[in-house]
């Protein structure tokens, strides 16, 4: 009997680390590139395909949420999925994006934190700084996305950002282009001296701007790669019902990306 397959839904997907880790964790798992119009098209045919399980990134995480059949209470209290799990019959969503990220910032002192975004991650992200007791405000380009964000997460939004104990950019801002970055954040560099734990879920290579410059000005930053591993490590348990492999899947991560030729999964459920 062949092995289960998993991969990771995105678009854009071919900067994920994700196919280099899992695969140090085990697991046969690949790039799933996936355009949101064939999103739903994709997913319903992938365990068909021999897939028992998939991560969700940018743009799909709370199209996960509406497509699946059952949701685990952290994936219906945040609003958004990036982990599901699949029968023949059922489509299971859950999401670990907001455990992980708590993981990943470890003893970090949180009382107050800003959120930039108003997506799925920015979602797993509000809800799970406020599940520890912080007080939470959440900004966004388009301010209506993070009304509606705070109105459903009882978080505040804010029309420009304010200092906290931590800052969590749950933008795709830096992704493609890294010297956007202040340019496209509502933030300047010296803003930065009034946020001592620094998040950045976007990473590259030598890390991002953000990550840079908040550790040139003493902040203790968290990339996304920590953040992509602890999640990871999350899904990894829910699909396997097995303790995750934390260092191996760490180092994997941390090398030079798997070449995309050598990572991609079928993109359609059809292709065998």
């Amino acid at each position: 009997m062949a092995a289960p397959r998993f991969g990771v839904l995105g678009w854009p997907v071919e900067h994920s680390r994700s196919p280099a880790m899992m695969a140090a964790a085990g697991l046969n798992y690949g790039l799933l590139p996936v355009a949101p119009e064939r999103f739903a098209e994709t997913v319903r045919g992938l365990h068909a395909a021999g897939f028992a399980g998939a991560n969700v990134t940018i743009p799909h995480k709370e199209a996960a949420l509406a497509l699946a059949d059952r949701a685990s209470d952290v994936a219906r209290a945040i609003g958004a999925a990036n982990t599901l799990l699949l029968d023949a019959h059922t489509i299971t969503a859950d999401n670990t994006d907001g455990p992980g990220l708590l993981l990943a910032l470890g003893d970090a002192r949180v009382r107050t934190a800003l959120v930039l975004g108003a997506g799925g991650s920015a979602r797993a992200a509000a809800w799970a700084l406020r599940s520890m007791g912080a007080q939470v405000a959440v900004w966004n380009r388009t301010h209506e996305r993070a009304v509606a964000l705070a109105a459903d997460l009882g978080v505040r939004a804010l029309r420009a950002p304010q200092p906290a104990d931590v800052l969590v950019n749950c933008t795709a801002v830096g992704l493609e282009d890294p010297s956007d970055t202040f340019k496209a954040l509502p933030l300047r560099p010296d803003d930065l001296d009034g946020y001592p734990t620094v998040v950045d879920l976007v990473y590259r290579a030598g890390g991002t701007p953000l990550v840079r410059e908040a550790a040139r000005r003493g902040a203790r930053t968290v990339d996304g790669l920590e953040v992509l591993v602890r999640q990871g490590a999350l899904s990894f348990e829910a699909w396997t019902g097995r303790a995750a492999p934390l260092v191996a899947m760490r180092e994997a991560a941390r090398r030079d990306p798997v070449p995309a030729a050598h990572a991609t999964a079928p993109p359609h459920p059809r292709v065998t």
